[in-house]
Formats: structure tokens, C-alpha cells, sequence
């Protein structure tokens, strides 16, 4: 099987997911069920490059790593989002797009995840090609196994913050996010790297259509969902998050100013 007709298959994957999701979602009127799948459609595609054209130890490296960072976002996802109904964000997607937005999220929000997601993957597919481990590979392995690490803890030291009912209205400056305000979003910025490093090793440089995958997560992480979509009217809903942004690096992290006087 060649690298384009697995990725055909990918994507087919991907569509196959997104569907009884988006048919799930119509009747809870919650599209935000498509962040819960969002890791599956970048894993299940991965794994399935990896069944259709055969492994090597780079393969194996960078499917393990994949599905431990799906397994994991999945569940925090999952159980961060369990009876809190639509995101907010969703629901301002959903405002938006009135009538018929049921029909609409099939494209608007299901559709565009699963072709998203399915661009993520990119990377395992550049590296089918059997060729030897390299330095490179081990670079970016351990690239991508520390963010992965990085947002892990990240998200945990947030959700023990957030369950602590003292810090109630207080801004979350402790721990990774004393040094970056979105510690869980350069983790996962790093993941993608790291693979995308892993798939240029494997495919060289005809394969640099892979790093598509990282850019575009990076791109994601800083100006659609992710930074700039929290941080658009933060500062009036929490005043001292204002502080906050002065004095610490929104992405990469860095020592803190000591002040925003």
C-alpha cells in the first residue's frame, strides 16, 4: 500500500469518527462532545498508518507516545467537561450560526476537527519508511515525552488549584504557570515537535510536508483555540489576571517580571 492511499484510509477514519459523534451531539445540544474526540482523531488514523504499511522501533516510539498523549488528554478532557453541558465556546459558535446549527456542526465543528486532526497525524505517516534510528529520533522523542510530561502536570497542578475552594476568584500563578500562563499549551506545542522531528528523520527532507502538523498545532495553540480565544476578555471578567499578564510569558517558559507597576 502506498503512503497516499494510507492516508486516504486515514482520513476516511477520521470522517467515521466524527460522524455518530456529531449525531450524538444533535440531540444533547453539545457540540463541545467533539473535544472529547479530538485526540481519536489524530491516534486512530496514526495507528492505523502503522497497521497498514508495517513498524519499525521509530514507528513504535512515536505510536506509543501518540497514544499516551491521546489516552491522556482524552480523560482530562472527559472528566474536566462531565455535566457542565456546551462549552462556552461552542455555544458562542452555536449563537453564531443560527438556524439550523445542528445540521451546521456536522461541517462547522465535526468535520473540520476530523480533517484537522487527520493533518496532525501527518507525522507517523512521513515516517513509515523503515528507514534506521537515528539521532534525530532520539531528539525528538525526548522533545515530544517531555511536553507530554509538561502538560500533564500542568493540567493537574490547575485542577487541584480549581478544586481548592480558598482560591476561589484567585489566579492560578503557582507551580509551571508562576513561568508561563499557558504551561499545558507549550507541552503540547513540544509533542508535536517532537514528532514532527521524528517523521523528518524517518521521510528526510521530501518529507518536510509533515511539519504542516506542528505549525499548524502551534498556530491552533496561539491564535485560534487556544491563547488569544481565553485571553480575548479575561482581563475585564478577572481584573487580576491583568497583573498577571504583565508579569509572566504567555507561551514559553520564562522567570517571571517582578511587577507591573
Amino acid at each position: 500500500m502506498t503512503t497516499l492511499q494510507a492516508a486516504a484510509w486515514g482520513l476516511a477514519l477520521a470522517a467515521a469518527i466524527a460522524l455518530p459523534t456529531w449525531a450524538a451531539s444533535v440531540p444533547l445540544r453539545d457540540a463541545s462532545l467533539a473535544d472529547r474526540v479530538w485526540a481519536t482523531f489524530i491516534a486512530a488514523p496514526a495507528a492505523l498508518y502503522v497497521a497498514l504499511l508495517g513498524s519499525d522501533p521509530r514507528l513504535t516510539v512515536m505510536l506509543a507516545l501518540l497514544l499516551a498523549w491521546a489516552l491522556r488528554l482524552t480523560v482530562y478532557v472527559t472528566r474536566r467537561n462531565w455535566g457542565h453541558g456546551e462549552d462556552r465556546r461552542y455555544q458562542a459558535i452555536r449563537a453564531r450560526n443560527q438556524p439550523n446549527f445542528g445540521l451546521k456542526s456536522l461541517w462547522l465543528v465535526f468535520g473540520l476537527q476530523a480533517v484537522l486532526g487527520w493533518v496532525v497525524g501527518w507525522p507517523v505517516l512521513a515516517a513509515a519508511t523503515g528507514e534506521p534510528w537515528r539521532v534525530w529520533d532520539g531528539l525528538g522523542a525526548a522533545l515530544a515525552l517531555a511536553g507530554l510530561l509538561t502538560e500533564a502536570v500542568a493540567d493537574a497542578q490547575l485542577t487541584r488549584f480549581k478544586r481548592d475552594p480558598a482560591n476561589q476568584g484567585r489566579v492560578m500563578d503557582r507551580g509551571l504557570w508562576r513561568y508561563s500562563r499557558h504551561p499545558n499549551y507549550f507541552g503540547e506545542a513540544c509533542v508535536w515537535w517532537g514528532l514532527g522531528l521524528m517523521g523528518m528523520s524517518g521521510g528526510g527532507w521530501s518529507a518536510a510536508w509533515c511539519l504542516v502538523s506542528p505549525l499548524l498545532m502551534t498556530v491552533l495553540l496561539l491564535r485560534v483555540s487556544g491563547v488569544a480565544l481565553l485571553e480575548q476578555d479575561i482581563g475585564e471578567r478577572r481584573p487580576a489576571y491583568r497583573d498577571y499578564i504583565a508579569r509572566t510569558s504567555a507561551f514559553i517558559p520564562w522567570p517571571p517580571r517582578r511587577s507591573a507597576l
